[in-house]
């Protein structure tokens, strides 16, 4: 079935121009602005949102409350067990939590092929947990995401119930899944240019 999206590049002038204004307030994390460029580069192509993956250490009331959590340090690289401890440090009140979240993309195409193929393109590279999360003649949306991911309880109202060992291993973990994931963005980012080929040689 050839399902494409109605105002396409009605949508994606729109987009971009939110890209535009995001980039001048600086609410795009700064490594993932190639592939952003490369993507909507693309005739078929536009991104509606991303997160290059972070590392973070969250206070929240309970756990998956994201409306009143509050982070306590959040990185987009590597981080050192101090940097950790520091953040820790500030915990007060509620659940506190150590957090790996790999990269996300949202990536609209114009038609259902341009979709699989982008789709397929990312579960090859890694991305496996990647999907169409919207089917329709109004959006054609592919999610671009990775398996990695840590959940670390930590303590709660400001007891730790670990040691710095044992913050020093997971972070160690921590910064193992982020270079992986960011090497699968790397790649990713090389690609691109590839499926642009593909793209301009169909008739």
């Amino acid at each position: 079935m050839f399902l494409y999206t109605k105002n396409f590049d009605e949508q994606k002038a729109r987009a971009m121009a939110g890209l535009r204004k995001a980039l001048e307030e600086g609410k795009v994390d700064g490594d993932i602005i190639p592939l952003l460029d490369k993507i909507n580069s693309l005739e078929n192509y536009f991104t509606t949102s991303s997160c290059s993956g972070r590392i973070s250490v969250m206070e929240m009331p309970d756990f998956g409350d994201k409306v009143n959590s509050v982070w306590l340090g959040k990185w987009h690289r590597e981080v050192s067990v101090e940097e950790v401890l520091e953040a820790i440090g500030r915990h007060e009140k509620g659940q506190l939590w150590f957090l790996v979240r790999s990269p996300i993309l949202h990536v609209a195409a114009r038609t259902m092929e341009d979709a699989v193929r982008l789709l397929n393109l990312a579960i090859g590279l890694g991305f496996k947990y990647s999907n169409i999360k919207s089917v329709s003649h109004k959006k054609l949306l592919v999610e671009i995401r990775s398996t990695e991911r840590m959940d670390v309880p930590l303590g709660k109202d400001g007891e730790l119930w670990v040691d710095e060992a044992y913050i020093e291993r997971i972070v160690n973990i921590a910064n193992d899944q982020l270079r992986r994931f960011k090497g699968k963005l790397k790649r990713l980012e090389e690609e691109i240019e590839k499926l642009s080929n593909i793209t301009q040689a169909l008739p």
